[in-house]
C-alpha cells in the first residue's frame, strides 16, 4: 500500500500539499456523503502516517526486518511478541513484563468527536491462551500519542493502549483548542451581523460580529474547545473569519460605493 498514491501526492509533497489532498479526498469519500467507508478509512490511515513527521520518516526509511531490540515492541492485535520471544529465548526484550505481569500493547484510532465525548471501545486481543474480548473506557480529551494503562481487564496481565485521534473535516485541533474557518458575507463584516455556529459538542451558538470587522480576524469562543483529560476544564474554539462577496449585491449599494469614491 502506497500512502502517497492513496492521497495522490508526490513523495516530496509538503505538509500543506498533503493536508489539502487529504481534505479533498476525505470530503469526496466521507460515508456521510455516500462515500465508501473502507476507502475513507484508507485515506485517513494514509494521512495519519504522512501528516506526522516521525511516522513519515519511518515510512520513507523502513528499518531492516529482524528481531527488534531495546525498547521497540512488536504487536499483533495487542499481543506483545517481544514478551513471547523473550520467553522463547530466555531473555526479556524491551520490558515485556512488569512486576511479574505480562504486558500487552496495542494502538487504536478514535475520531475527534469520540475524543471529545469519551467512549467505551470493544477490543479483541490475541493472547497466548486465545482471543480475548475486552471493554475499555476512554476518557474525554484524549490526544494522539496519549497512553493509558488498564490493569483489571486481563487475567495476570496489563494492557497499555496508545491512542491516535483521527483528523476531522471541520475542526483542526491544537492542544486542547479547536480551530475552523467561518465564511462571512463582506457586507455583514461592514455592517455587523449575527450567525449561528455549531460547536463540536452539538451546541448551537449565536455569534455576533461588530460593524467594521476586519477580514481574517479570529473570534474566540471561550470554553468550547476540547476537554482537558481528568479535569473539568475545556480549551477554546477559534473561528477564522474568511470573507466572501455575495452574488446578489444590490446595484444601489454598488452605486453608493462608487459615489463615495468621487467625493
Amino acid at each position: 500500500m502506497d500512502n502517497y498514491a492513496i492521497l495522490g501526492v508526490a513523495k516530496n509533497a509538503t505538509p500543506d500539499e498533503i493536508k489539502k489532498a487529504y481534505r479533498k479526498l476525505a470530503s469526496q469519500h466521507h460515508p456521510d456523503k455516500g462515500g465508501d467507508k473502507a476507502k475513507f478509512q484508507e485515506i485517513q490511515s494514509a494521512y495519519d502516517v504522512l501528516s506526522d513527521p516521525e511516522k513519515r520518516k519511518q515510512y520513507d526509511n523502513p528499518q531492516p526486518q529482524g528481531f527488534p531490540g531495546g525498547d521497540f515492541h512488536w504487536n499483533v492485535h495487542g499481543m506483545d511478541l517481544n514478551d513471547i520471544f523473550g520467553q522463547m529465548f530466555g531473555q526479556q526484550m524491551g520490558g515485556g513484563r512488569r512486576n511479574g505481569r505480562q504486558v500487552f500493547r496495542t494502538r487504536i484510532d478514535v475520531s475527534l468527536h469520540e475524543a471529545y465525548n469519551g467512549i467505551n471501545k470493544i477490543l479483541e486481543l490475541g493472547t497466548q491462551t486465545g482471543k480475548k474480548t475486552i471493554d475499555i473506557k476512554i476518557p474525554p480529551g484524549i490526544k494522539t500519542g496519549d497512553q493509558m494503562r488498564y490493569d483489571n481487564v486481563l487475567d495476570q496481565g496489563t494492557l497499555l493502549v496508545e491512542f491516535n485521534v483521527l483528523p476531522d473535516l471541520k475542526f483542526d485541533r491544537k492542544g486542547n483548542d479547536l480551530y475552523c474557518n467561518q465564511s462571512i458575507n463582506v457586507l455583514d463584516l461592514i455592517a455587523g451581523s449575527t450567525f449561528e455556529f455549531d460547536t463540536i459538542s452539538g451546541k448551537r451558538l449565536q455569534v455576533h460580529i461588530k460593524p467594521k470587522t476586519q477580514p481574517y480576524m479570529q473570534i474566540k469562543l471561550s470554553g468550547y474547545g476540547m476537554p482537558v483529560v481528568n479535569t473539568t476544564q475545556y480549551g477554546d474554539q477559534y473561528l477564522l473569519i474568511k470573507p466572501y462577496i455575495p452574488d446578489n449585491i444590490d446595484d444601489a449599494i454598488i452605486d453608493s460605493i462608487l459615489r463615495s469614491r468621487t467625493k
